[in-house]
C-alpha cells in the first residue's frame, strides 16, 4: 500500500464512519421510508425488500414531534431512486431484513445516531460489534449536545414507548429520579444501594456503564453491561 492510501485508510478510520470500500456489498435502490429506522428498496433483482436499521432504533411515529422528524431526516439521507449498499445482517421477526445502509460509504445508521435523530439499540448492538464503541460515542455526543430526539427533559425509549412506559409526570420528577438511579448505569434505572445483583437479576442487556459499576455489569470494561 502507498502512502496515499496508507492516508486515506488512517483519515477514514479517524473520522469515526464505517467503510464499504474494497468490499462488494450488494447495491439497492431507495423505493420509500416508513419511519426512521425502516425502509423499502429494490433489490438488483428487481424485488421489492423492507430493510431495518441495524443496530439503531428511532422514535416511533407517535412520539410527537420527534417520530416524524427522524422520519424526515431519514428521507433526507435516502431520497426515492437513490442506490445504496447493504450490509445485511439477519431476518428480524417480521422477515424484514436487518442492515446496515450505505451511502458514498459511509453509515446511515451511525449518521442518524449522530444527529440525535435514532438511539443506539444496546440490546441487539452485535450486529455492529467491530464499530459499537462509534455508535456508543455518537450517542453519547448527541445526548451531550441535546440534539433531535434528546432536545427534551424526559426522553422516553422508544422500545419503553411501544410497550406503554410513559414518563412521570410533575415539575420535580427529574431529580429525584438523579437521587433514586445509580449514576453508574445511565440508561436504565438501578436503585442507589440495592443488594449485589448480577445480570440474571435483572431484564436489561447491552446497557452503557460508567465507573464505578458497583454491581460488576460491565465484566469486559468496554462500557458495556450484561452483553450477554
Amino acid at each position: 500500500m502507498n502512502k496515499a492510501s496508507i492516508l486515506a485508510a488512517s483519515l477514514l478510520l479517524l473520522s469515526g464512519i464505517p467503510t464499504v470500500a474494497q468490499t462488494n456489498l450488494p447495491k439497492m435502490t431507495v423505493v420509500s421510508v416508513g419511519d426512521g429506522d425502516t425502509l423499502r428498496v429494490r433489490n438488483q433483482q428487481g424485488q421489492p425488500v423492507t430493510i431495518r436499521l441495524a443496530c439503531v432504533d428511532a422514535p416511533e411515529l407517535k412520539q410527537n414531534p420527534w417520530g416524524q422528524q427522524s422520519k424526515s431526516r431519514l428521507q433526507q439521507l435516502l431520497r426515492v431512486g437513490q442506490s445504496v449498499q447493504v450490509r445485511l445482517m439477519e431476518r428480524d421477526k417480521y422477515k424484514r431484513l436487518v442492515a446496515e445502509v450505505f451511502v458514498n460509504n459511509s453509515s446511515v445508521n451511525l449518521k442518524m445516531v449522530q444527529e440525535g435523530q435514532a438511539v443506539v439499540y444496546r440490546q441487539y448492538l452485535q450486529g455492529c460489534n467491530s464499530t459499537k464503541n462509534q455508535f456508543l460515542q455518537a450517542e453519547a455526543d448527541a445526548k451531550g449536545k441535546k440534539l433531535g430526539f434528546w432536545n427534551q427533559s424526559q426522553p422516553v425509549m422508544p422500545w419503553d414507548f411501544r410497550r406503554g412506559q410513559k414518563p412521570t409526570q410533575g415539575t420535580n420528577t427529574r431529580s429525584p429520579k438523579v437521587q433514586q438511579c445509580d449514576l453508574s448505569y445511565p440508561d436504565i434505572c438501578i436503585p442507589l444501594n440495592s443488594a449485589d445483583l448480577n445480570c440474571r437479576d435483572i431484564p436489561y442487556r447491552r446497557f452503557r456503564v460508567v465507573p464505578p459499576d458497583p454491581h460488576g455489569f460491565d465484566r469486559d470494561g468496554d462500557g458495556v453491561g450484561c452483553e450477554r
